[in-house]
């Protein structure tokens, strides 16, 4: 399923059996949505398993939760495409591409954002054995191959900006060659193969884990502490769209609540939670607890309860990727209206569907 289409043509097909709500059916009068599909992620699997989902959504009437996995060769940004065409009701990217998904017209809005992020979310990664390249300063001039519409380019970009080396972008050449790879995997063998020099990872995610774990990659360059990324880009967000969130908020709710409770559980039972996890998207134990426990996390990070924190996180990263260059923002900026609509206050602290009141 590596070709985009054939991705989000599946994901449609199975979404539209049980998501057939989307396509502007009459509601019920109790609104109840019977079946939800969902992606399938380490907390999902395990909020699945440890009943949570159930305990959650039966609650609503909401007695069907399909996970739908995205397969091995999964493309970052399929799952926009998913929810805009209805196949999953509920999707998970980092805050910059949320924003950026928004500003290319998907009618969604923020259901929840994470706390901020840290240096070790996503650092500048090099092959082990490259001697040419030991620093970020030793980038110049060389290939980097990442997701562009990602952390994977908001990160790096940060970090090589401040060291005064700019990717290339469509405008202008910078002083470091850039091409968008959206295959994770492709990524990271494009660096094992030597065919580009450097790339930007989460660490934890599927695709990156196993080459991490086996010592074969190393990290050359981490966002600053105080930075854009780590302060602002590097947020964890939940999106729906709008017309989904406001005809379902109970279900929005109840998938928040059973976020949180598998989170407090998985952390409090990491053993468990990595034999599940293994088993339930297919990948050694060792890689499932590295995942749940790894610095650089994403999966269970804690949750930004305030909203207007949240829109600010949003400002200030527009602000700046755009005055340093970022094409795709500068093109389609967000109004501060836009923003403050995009994340939807009723599901932070103080509205009527907060997990946190």
């Amino acid at each position: 399923m590596g070709h985009h289409h054939s991705l989000v043509s599946a994901l449609a097909a199975l979404g539209a059996v049980a998501l057939g709500v989307l396509g502007g059916a009459t509601p019920s009068r109790a609104e109840t949505l019977p079946a939800i599909n969902l992606q399938l992620t380490p907390w999902t699997v395990v909020a699945r398993k440890k009943g949570f989902f159930k305990d959650e959504f039966d609650r609503i009437g909401t007695t069907q939760v399909n996970l739908i996995a995205s397969g091995a060769a999964e493309l970052l940004g399929a799952e926009a495409a998913a929810v805009g065409g209805g196949a999953i009701a509920i999707a998970q990217r980092m805050i910059y591409p949320a924003t950026v998904h928004r500003a290319n017209g998907l009618d969604g809005v923020v259901i929840w954002a994470s706390e901020p992020s840290n240096r070790y979310r996503a650092p500048i990664l090099a092959r082990a054995d490259n001697d040419a390249i030991k620093t970020v300063a030793d980038l110049e001039g060389k290939k980097f191959g990442s997701s562009r519409i990602s952390c994977y380019w908001s990160s790096p970009f940060e970090i090589l900006e401040k060291a005064g080396l700019p990717f290339d972008s469509r405008e202008k050449q910078g002083r470091v060659r850039y091409t968008s790879i959206d295959n994770p995997a492709v990524a990271i063998s494009s660096v094992l193969s030597g065919a580009t020099d450097a790339t930007t990872a989460h660490l934890a995610a599927g695709a990156f884990a196993g080459a991490w774990l086996s010592g074969k990659l190393k990290v050359v360059g981490r966002s600053p502490d105080d930075g854009v990324y780590v302060n602002n880009a590097g947020r964890v967000t939940y999106f729906a769209r709008r017309d989904f969130v406001n005809k379902y908020p109970e279900v929005v709710k109840a998938f928040l609540a059973a976020r949180e409770r598998t989170r407090e559980w998985t952390a409090d039972h990491v053993d468990e939670a990595a034999e599940i996890v293994a088993r339930e998207t297919r990948v050694p134990v060792e890689v499932a607890k590295f995942q749940i426990s790894h610095a650089g996390e994403w999966e269970f990070m804690a949750g930004e309860p305030n909203a207007d924190r949240a829109r600010n996180a949003i400002k200030t990263f527009q602000a700046w990727y755009i005055a340093h260059g970022d094409d795709i923002l500068s093109e389609r900026k967000l109004s501060d209206e836009q923003i403050n609509a995009f994340i939807d206050g009723r599901f932070f602290v103080g509205g009527q569907y907060s997990i946190y009141n």
